[in-house]
């Protein structure tokens, strides 16, 4: 597991949800992620925001993700149009441009908030970037699964704890990015007492399955609430 990637800016406020969501604390399995258009009222879960075919990437320098805001989803969108591998997202109640693209590049406008990387790549001929936003109670866990690609999570509230054989890493509202290497097997459980949410990317090979479940792997219960 990598833990790389730097904020200037300190965490977003995001509205509260209601208590009674904050009452269950037994851990229970979400399902596995789902386009956000079959979210059907459901507050809690992972849920695919937008999915871009990138191509083959370029080799010749290290590649990050960089999260931006823009007042706007037009505006955000319009940046997008403008720059190779960006996508414009409207997401946590926030309006995003998500570029991947070397260390040195810069959004061409909107609030800069993270830049996350370098990311690791796998062997592919070609790469989409699936974003997702995740958000669980405290105790909520995802099954335990693997991607044909580097994982990568921004928390905007609450917390999240990651749990793979390499070990346990937590993450906290506005700490720096968190990886795991395509491949490995994974576990994500909310913890904490609040509503965990993220922004999160998988950079994958395009021609294989998003996820797949890893039967061969049983996590040891460190991330347990």
């Amino acid at each position: 597991m990598s833990v790389v990637g730097s904020c200037r800016c300190r965490a977003l406020w995001l509205p509260v949800v209601a208590t009674s969501l904050l009452a269950t604390r037994a851990a229970a399995q979400t399902r596995d992620c789902e386009p956000v258009a079959d979210r059907a009222g459901r507050t809690l879960g992972c849920f695919i925001t937008a999915r871009e075919e990138l191509g083959a990437l370029p080799r010749d320098s290290a590649l990050y993700w960089h999260i931006t805001t823009f007042p706007t989803l037009a505006a955000a969108s319009a940046a997008a149009a403008k720059v190779p591998r960006s996508t414009a997202v409207e997401s946590l109640g926030l309006n995003w441009l998500f570029t991947i693209a070397n260390g040195r590049w810069r959004p061409p406008g909107g609030r800069r908030i993270a830049r996350i990387g370098p990311l690791p790549l796998i062997d592919a001929p070609t790469f989409a970037a699936v974003y997702m936003e995740g958000v669980f109670q405290p105790g909520m866990q995802s099954p335990v699964h693997r991607h044909p690609g580097v994982e990568a999570w921004y928390t905007l509230q609450g917390a999240q704890c990651l749990e793979t054989p390499e070990g346990r890493l937590e993450q906290r509202a506005g700490e720096r990015g968190v990886m795991v290497r395509g491949g490995v097997p994974m576990q994500l459980t909310g913890i904490g007492t609040g509503i965990r949410r993220s922004l999160v990317l998988i950079l994958q090979d395009a021609t294989q399955p998003r996820n797949t479940h890893a039967h061969d792997w049983t996590p040891k219960g460190l991330c347990r609430p």
